[in-house]
């Protein structure tokens, strides 16, 4: 038997020097910072190793550098934001490795902190190159993965550096993540509510199949519904349907069935004549059967009669998991179905869990991501984890029970 290594099991930290593992990964606007979720989620681990009197030396990537330096991809901005969440000094060391990157490490105090560069200037960091994973390792002495969103890359600062550090452990993040992804699995409590949106099925596929004896009501939106509805013989017209995935859908209806697994699909959409090019741009709208979408119209959202659907649904869970919006949430009005799902989530009593980049937006713009019991930061780390996929990042971290 195994676990997961935690703070907990590291001991004293005064004056040892901690490789932490960030996913600070955030989107920017030039220099602004879009959505400091990830920022804040790692807060708490930061927090505990300044206390403990750790030298903390942080790491992370930022967007698809490709081994090469992009300006636009720097960590700085989330260095100057880091140290506004902290309420303190956050140095920031312009490589993350070499002779600027030694010099910074060595600089940093005991309950300092310093940020590295992007670590996907170099192409290393991705192949898990042993040259690279040496130059980042150093002199530290304690490894802490905090990155979630990346246990699911065998890149050098997730699987490489913690085999080259004595002591290595989960921060509170990934910790977090772990324990209520993993409540998922082993026998939440029913009814267990399992809504997905977005676009593809066979981007979940894996996660849908391993969750399907655990699930009692399986709620679909977004353009994965339309699939689903064109398996079975609706109309749907311009709307985005996965022609490739018309049989995989049929099947997975039946596996549904079989299983005694209430499926809901949209029985009325939100359609348009035309794609919003922007936020005035919103074209001829009107509410439509989801059996008929009319001819040279587009479905981008759930109707007020599905939305109701779900929230009766979801009031009467015991176990929630979100995984992907029901419409076009970033362009009003069609962003209705996706804050009333959000909203219908918040209000529950039930254990509920919401994953993905859009998704954790939409909780965000509706208000509600605080009445939501787990924010996961990662996207398809979280839909790994929940298709029963062991998780390099996590792998490297247990122990013997």
């Amino acid at each position: 038997m195994t676990r997961l290594s935690t703070l907990d099991d590291l001991g004293p930290l005064a004056g040892r020097t901690v490789f932490m593992r960030a996913d600070l990964n955030v989107a920017l606007d030039g220099r602004e910072i879009l959505d400091d979720t990830r920022i804040r989620a790692t807060l708490p681990t930061l927090d505990e190793l300044r206390a403990g009197g750790a030298r903390v030396l942080v790491y992370s990537h930022l967007g698809r550098p490709k081994g090469e330096r992009h300006p636009e991809m720097s960590l700085e901005p989330v260095a100057r934001a880091l140290a506004q969440k902290l309420g303190t000094e956050v140095r920031f060391a312009e490589d993350c490795v070499g002779p600027l990157a030694r010099d910074a490490a060595e600089a940093t105090p005991e309950g300092g902190v310093t940020l590295f560069e992007n670590l996907r200037y170099h192409a290393g960091e991705q192949r898990n190159d042993w040259g690279f994973v040496d130059a980042l390792a150093g002199g530290a002495e304690v490894y802490v993965d905090d990155a979630f969103g990346c246990a699911h890359r065998a890149h050098a600062s997730i699987v490489g550096v913690p085999h080259s550090v004595a002591r290595r452990a989960a921060g509170r993040l990934l910790e977090r993540e772990s324990s209520a992804l993993g409540r998922l699995l082993a026998g939440p409590e029913p009814p267990f509510v399992v809504i997905l949106g977005g676009a593809k099925i066979s981007s979940k596929i894996s996660t849908l199949e391993n969750l399907l004896p655990r699930i009692d009501v399986l709620l679909v939106g977004g353009a994965m519904a339309n699939t689903f509805l064109a398996s079975q013989g609706a109309e749907m017209a311009d709307s985005l349907v996965a022609e490739d995935e018309l049989d995989l859908a049929s099947r997975l209806l039946a596996d549904a069935a079989a299983g005694g697994i209430e499926v809901v699909l949209p029985t009325d959409l939100v359609a348009t004549d035309r794609v919003p090019a922007g936020p005035d741009d919103v074209g001829t709208v009107q509410e439509c059967s989801g059996r008929e979408v009319p001819s040279g119209f587009l479905a981008v959202d759930v109707g007020p009669a599905t939305s109701a659907a779900f929230a009766d649904r979801i009031a009467e869970a015991k176990t929630v998991f979100w995984n992907g919006p029901p419409g076009l949430f970033e362009r009003p009005p069609f962003d209705i179905g996706s804050r009333t799902l959000a909203r219908s989530i918040a209000d529950s009593t039930a254990f509920t869990v919401v994953g993905g980049g859009e998704t954790v937006a939409v909780t965000n713009l509706a208000g509600v991501a605080d009445r939501i019991d787990h924010v996961s930061t990662g996207g398809g780390a979280a839909l790994e984890f929940l298709a029963g996929k062991k998780l390099p990042g996590i792998a490297v971290l247990e122990i013997e029970a």
